[in-house]
């Protein structure tokens, strides 16, 4: 069964800057407290850079009078910055988006219309064995498991939807998706136990980290958000949040993971 499964996920292998500062400060100032929280996490960033940086250093300082003083001291304790486009998608197909603000290891995104293969809800205390099990099931699915009998080509990234649990004993929920390609999104294929999600226009704020995503690492990464979001907005820290990965199992270097707050169009009305 191990051997097999290795060989089933193995096949995984084969398979821009306006005014940014007036964007972020009406999104931070709207009152809605969801819209708060994501962004606060968004601008939330580790101490150690984990990623190339691609702004140089005097871009924010020329931009730091023009920011709140309660958004630089976000903005200042930190030094990492987004890849512009993740390595995989000049590989295979990713969604498109327009990067409408950027920071010291953030940016927000607009994303235009998407449509996922989605699995239902899966209850599991552990990240890495929920995406696991519904990796799987999205394997089987492009693999020809549908109602077209129709092989896909594989996407990225994979997310994984989150709602934390309100203890650490207790089973969180996650849906884990597939990026429906273009050519497929008009009359995509069907399958037991999958669902199809229509996004409209969707805004997300974005942080990236290296490495594997492990159960202690995003751990890690959504306790230093609470932190953040506890001491700097008072915003609930268990607001759901999407954890997106690009690269294949086999993938040892140049990893790229992204945490996305996502927020629509219709949820604001400052953008």
């Amino acid at each position: 069964m191990l051997l097999q499964e290795t060989h089933r996920i193995s096949a995984y292998v084969e398979a821009s800057e306006p005014q940014p500062n007036t964007i972020l400060s009406q999104v931070l100032n709207h009152s809605h407290p969801f819209i708060k929280t994501h962004i606060s996490f968004a601008l939330y960033c580790t101490a150690a850079p984990l990623v190339p940086t691609i702004k140089h250093s005097s871009m924010a300082s020329k931009r730091a009078p023009c920011i709140s003083s309660l958004l630089l001291c976000f903005l200042v304790a930190s030094t990492c910055a987004l890849k512009s486009v993740p390595p995989t998608c000049k590989r295979i197909e990713c969604p498109s988006y327009d990067v409408v603000d950027q920071g010291n290891g953030f940016e927000i995104r607009r994303y235009n219309s998407t449509e996922w293969m989605s699995t239902a809800p899966i209850e599991d205390i552990s990240f890495v064995e929920a995406t696991r099990t519904g990796f799987l099931q999205l394997f089987d699915y492009i693999q020809g498991k549908n109602t077209n009998n129709e092989t896909i080509e594989m996407t990225g990234p994979v997310i994984t939807q989150v709602s934390p649990s309100d203890g650490p004993f207790c089973a969180s929920s996650f849906v884990v998706s597939f990026y429906v390609p273009k050519k497929n999104q008009a009359d995509p294929p069907l399958a037991d136990g999958l669902h199809l999600q229509k996004w409209g226009p969707t805004y997300a704020a974005v942080r990236q980290f290296s490495g594997f995503v492990s159960d202690d690492s995003l751990g890690e990464e959504t306790s230093n958000w609470a932190s953040a979001v506890d001491q700097g907005r008072k915003a609930d820290p268990t607001s759901a949040y999407t954890v997106a990965q690009y690269n294949s199992p086999f993938e040892f270097t140049g990893r790229v993971n992204e945490i996305w707050m996502l927020f629509s169009q219709a949820s604001s009305n400052t953008i």
